[in-house]
């Protein structure tokens, strides 16, 4: 029976972990977003966007031409696809037609240096850009037309080496795609700002990669990171390695999610949580004290009497209810989250099957192939031989 109470007792402080992590993102959200100023209008650089493309995303056409849009007076924007056959080839001629005043280039291939067609291209633009500072995002991104400026303004520090973004989600109607953008403003983003709060940010996202020519060529260039699974990751590790610093823009922009069902959900979680835990291996570890939904169950199960149960089942609903409004409604003005913050148990219980999934494979499947996970490195799954029919 003693080994039973201290059990019990043991899980039940555990368990309070998670109420711990919710307030600290809660502070970590309000002094981050509390602290912004008017976006400096003295300070533009010209810039070259860079758009690495593959296939027609959802929306394709009104992310791309909200970078056409920007109030910012000197900037470029380069588009690569891999070949002719691309989808999205008719779409961004149509976007050259539409926006005749802006400078806009299409590359069409580009050298296979490594595993990541994202980044062979990225490699390729950046060779291409005419200007220093280069602004990376993925295709999915749509922005506001102050997002520039926003992305701009700490490069008037020279300690900065690179700027990146948060940001929300446009779900469509499935419940996969609700799902996984409510995870990335209630969830994801506490995890950065915490990060940002007691260290500084010694990475970048996917949504914004804002550096200089520069900091690329100390780094290596692109070319160093053609078979990392974690491109946008590695690239703020390194500049942050060198002494620069990492910045979050003071605007998050808007991700486009794709109707998803829950099986492709699933396989996109996985592969993002198999990034995180292969950059990071013991941050992704001890994420396991973040999971509030599974350890209050826990905790309610073990509980030696009622009132203990529905005090942890009330401190779980109130300070992750508290920390997603603070964070992604309050913050990053998410309508989304808004509207469905009452859908958050139903997000943590997926979340907490796609963590422990994370360490049952290293294989993943990214824009319709297949890698297996060696180290930080993607290395493609070869298939399998075609067999000669047998003969009679």
């Amino acid at each position: 029976m003693n080994v039973w109470h201290e059990l019990r007792f043991l899980i039940l402080v555990l368990a309070v972990a998670p109420f711990a992590y919710y307030l600290v993102a809660t502070v970590a959200a309000l002094r981050f977003f509390g602290g912004h100023r008017a976006l400096p209008r003295d300070f533009a650089p010209p810039v070259s966007i860079l758009k690495p493309i593959r296939g027609l995303d959802r929306y394709a056409y009104e992310n791309y031409a909200s970078f056409c849009r920007l109030d910012y007076p000197e900037y470029e924007i380069l588009f690569n696809v891999a070949d002719e056959h691309d989808a999205a080839i008719p779409i961004l001629e149509k976007l050259m037609r539409d926006f005749p005043e802006r400078s806009i280039r299409l590359f069409v291939g580009a050298e296979q240096l490594g595993s990541s067609n994202k980044v062979n291209k990225l490699s390729n633009m950046v060779n291409e850009a005419r200007h220093d500072l280069v602004v990376i995002s993925d295709s999915d991104i749509r922005v506001a037309p102050d997002y520039l400026r926003a992305v701009v303004a700490p490069f008037r520090d020279p300690h900065v080496g690179a700027v990146t973004c948060l940001y929300r989600g446009i779900a469509g109607k499935s419940f996969g795609s609700i799902i996984e953008a409510l995870g990335n403003t209630s969830d994801f983003a506490a995890g950065v700002l915490i990060a940002w709060l007691f260290r500084g940010v010694n990475f970048a996202l996917g949504a914004t990669m804002a550096t200089t020519k520069q900091r690329l060529a100390e780094i290596g260039g692109f070319e160093d990171l053609v078979d990392h699974f974690t491109d946008d990751y590695e690239l703020g590790h390194r500049i942050a390695a060198l002494g620069y610093r990492v910045e979050i823009a003071a605007q998050a922009v808007d991700t486009v999610y794709p109707e998803t069902s829950m099986k492709e959900y699933f396989r996109h979680q996985l592969r993002w949580s198999l990034a995180i835990r292969h950059a990071t291996p013991a941050g992704y570890a001890g994420r396991i004290f973040v999971h509030g939904f599974a350890w209050t169950l826990l905790a309610m199960a073990v509980a030696p009497s009622l009132k203990i149960a529905a005090a942890y089942l009330a401190g779980y609903v109130i300070l992750r209810s508290l920390m997603a409004w603070t964070v992604g409604v309050w913050g990053l003005r998410d309508p989304l989250l808004r509207r469905n913050i009452w859908r958050l148990p139903v997000h943590d219980a997926c979340a907490f099957v796609v963590f422990v999934s994370s360490f049952l494979t290293r294989r993943v499947e990214w824009r319709g192939t297949l890698y297996y996970i060696r180290g930080k490195e993607l290395v493609p799954v070869a298939p399998e031989p075609e067999r000669a029919p047998l003969r009679g």
